[in-house]
């Protein structure tokens, strides 16, 4: 019989399971619940507090919650025990398996991808776009869309870059390919998730359409949406 576990120290508990952003709440709610399991917050063998709880403090609804919760599961960083000791509890070796980047690596990837990519959203979008450019985009953005887990990121990062390329400035395509090589790295060292991968597609329309549309604002606002969901997941799993 599995025993009651130490409640997590308010403190921490504050700090860790504070409120996330609407825009982006699936992502963060992972990066709340990684950064717990990273840090011992919730130790090997833990229990999480119960879903009523974290619901409230992370201000997500209960499904919301139960999607992390599921993708954790899935990825092997939890379990989900029944009977009256039961609940959700962080695997023994949860902690160890999640992989380390390079010191300094994910934080300069991020920034450097936040401040290149939405600039190309933006740049794209002030431009008078020509039929074929449109007609490009739009076949990206539907063969994200409808790609297999397996295909995801690779015609991921094809969309991207006819973002880059929509702008007609080699020299920041080149910029956005590169920065997409080490994003891609990072990426690789953590799992596909469906939700995100939902979310994503939602964003990569709302993205696309402020381009065709011809509205920077929007289109850089997008992107910044965007970019900070993945950049949450990455965190969660690699900070």
């Amino acid at each position: 019989m599995s025993l009651p576990s130490e409640p997590v120290p308010q403190v921490l508990a504050d700090a860790l399971f504070r409120p996330v952003r609407a825009g982006n709440a699936f992502e963060e709610t992972m990066e709340r619940m990684l950064q717990a399991i990273r840090l011992g917050v919730v130790p090997p063998g833990g229990r999480l507090p119960p879903e009523r709880e974290l619901a409230a403090r992370l201000g997500v609804s209960r499904v919301t919650l139960r999607e992390a919760l599921r993708a954790l599961q899935e990825a092997g960083y939890v379990e989900s025990r029944r009977g009256r000791y039961g609940g959700t509890f962080v695997r023994p070796t949860s902690a160890d398996n999640l992989p380390l980047p390079p010191p300094g690596d994910l934080e300069d990837t991020l920034t450097l991808r936040l401040a290149l990519e939405t600039g190309a959203a933006e740049a794209a979008a002030a431009r008078a776009l020509t039929p074929q450019s449109r007609r490009h985009l739009r076949a990206r953005l539907d063969d994200c869309t409808a790609a297999p887990l397996a295909d995801y990121r690779r015609t991921d990062s094809r969309l991207h870059l006819a973002i880059a390329e929509a702008t007609g400035a080699p020299s920041l395509t080149g910029a956005v390919a590169d920065v997409r090589t080490r994003l891609n790295a990072l990426l690789a060292s953590i799992p596909l998730i469906p939700t995100n991968i939902e979310h994503s597609d939602d964003q990569h329309r709302a993205i696309i359409d402020a381009i065709l549309a011809g509205d920077p604002v929007a289109a850089r606002t997008a992107m910044a949406e965007h970019i900070s969901g993945t950049a949450s997941l990455l965190r969660g799993f690699l900070a």
